[in-house]
């Protein structure tokens, strides 16, 4: 097990405090209030003072994110990101904070989150967004109607075109997100689902029908990382950074050069070669999962199979806790909860994982011990970027 971060001639970083807030359907709070229930939730959950804190991650809230988050926390940080990559920002600020406390920028860093998404909606004070602007690069495509959904519609029928992916493939990445989810009490959907379900839903965007796509909760999660001279102090038994990677690839589609390739392709690679670790070598993954494509082409950009392989790979329940290599186990953004950017979620995931902190949907290795090694790998925009983040209990 490598116990080097990111193979660093500097501090060691760990992982010390995770939460999650109040998830699902939120209607009381405000996404200002769900960062601040997470924070303290993290903070608590280290066992650290939060005066070490000088630190903080922050986007997506606010005219000056991080400086409104910071000022509502109480705040007052010397380093801070507000690196904005869609679903991917969280493992890239996650491996900007890791730089940050090896190099001595940093002593404890802060990542936080909070959205009410579905409140808002349900209330009227916001609508369902088609697209993410007119401006610049896009305004060549948002006249025509190509919503996001679409062009994740239109990656995974390329797919399914060179390599002969099927619907059914593709649905079973839905039905074992919700076979995981049925395990964890804090997901929003946890009723089993068929293939047939799958297949028979009403149509979003052609192939994804409605279980193809993510739900749309409220909630909000934070991360602590602090340097290794902190870890003595903590509630917890640290997990390492041990490699990240991150990559942007493009905006318009027009400029994508392979719809079956993910930016993963380079993030996962430079991830894994940092951490010295190989994708066989990991016990389990958290990989964002807008749609059902994105698990399984990230599941092959990452290398847990070859390309072209990820429709036969994600067969057999290979993607349930008990499976061949267990992906989101707490139910991902298809069934678990998914309030806007979630790849924060999925290092909180993965580190509940390696404490073994998951009960009922606990991850175990051949011999019955924890889990060693696990990979967080978020996506941005239409596979626009990719943040990759390898983590380990050693």
């Amino acid at each position: 097990m490598p116990t080097t971060s990111r193979n660093r001639t500097g501090r060691r970083v760990a992982v010390v405090g995770i939460s999650l807030s109040d998830c699902g359907r939120v209607d009381g709070a405000t996404p200002y209030s769900l960062h601040a229930q997470a924070a303290r939730r993290a903070l608590a959950d280290s066992g650290l003072d939060r005066a070490l804190i000088d630190g903080l991650g922050s986007a997506g809230l606010g005219t000056l994110a991080p400086v409104e988050v910071a000022e509502y926390l109480g705040l007052r940080p010397r380093w801070v990101d507000s690196t904005s990559v869609g679903g991917a920002t969280w493992e890239v600020m996650a491996a900007h904070a890791a730089d940050a406390i090896a190099a001595g920028h940093a002593n404890a860093v802060l990542l936080v989150y909070g959205s009410t998404a579905r409140a808002d909606i349900k209330a009227g004070r916001r609508t369902s967004n088609l697209s993410f602007g007119a401006r610049g690069p896009l305004q060549f495509e948002v006249p025509y109607g190509h919503t996001l959904v679409a062009k994740y519609a239109m990656a995974a029928r390329r797919h399914m075109h060179a390599y002969g992916t099927t619907l059914e493939q593709l649905a079973e990445v839905a039905v074992q997100a919700r076979a995981n989810a049925a395990h964890n009490p804090e997901a929003m959907f946890r009723d089993p689902v068929t293939v047939d379900d799958v297949l028979g839903g009403p149509m979003i965007a052609d192939p994804f029908t409605k279980l193809h796509c993510c739900i749309r909760s409220d909630g909000g999660s934070a991360v602590l990382l602090a340097a290794e001279e902190y870890v003595p102090d903590t509630a917890k038994a640290p997990v390492w950074i041990l490699g990240t990677g991150e990559h942007v690839s493009h905006t318009t589609m027009s400029e994508w050069e392979d719809f079956t390739v993910s930016p993963a392709a380079v993030s996962g690679r430079l991830a894994f070669e940092r951490a010295g670790v190989r994708p066989a070598d990991v016990d389990l993954a958290e990989i964002y999962d807008a749609f059902t494509y994105m698990t399984l082409v990230t599941l092959e950009d990452l290398g847990f199979c070859a390309k072209g392989e990820g429709g036969a790979f994600v067969e057999k329940g290979r993607l349930t806790v008990g499976g061949g290599l267990p992906v989101n186990t707490d139910g991902g953004g298809l069934s678990a909860c998914h309030p806007g950017m979630r790849g924060l979620f999925l290092l909180v995931e993965a580190v509940r994982q390696l404490r073994g902190e998951a009960p009922g949907a606990q991850v175990r290795r051949a011999d019955g011990s924890l889990p060693e090694l696990a990979v967080a790998s978020g996506t941005g925009g239409w596979f626009c970027s990719s943040g990759t983040v390898v983590l380990g209990r050693g």
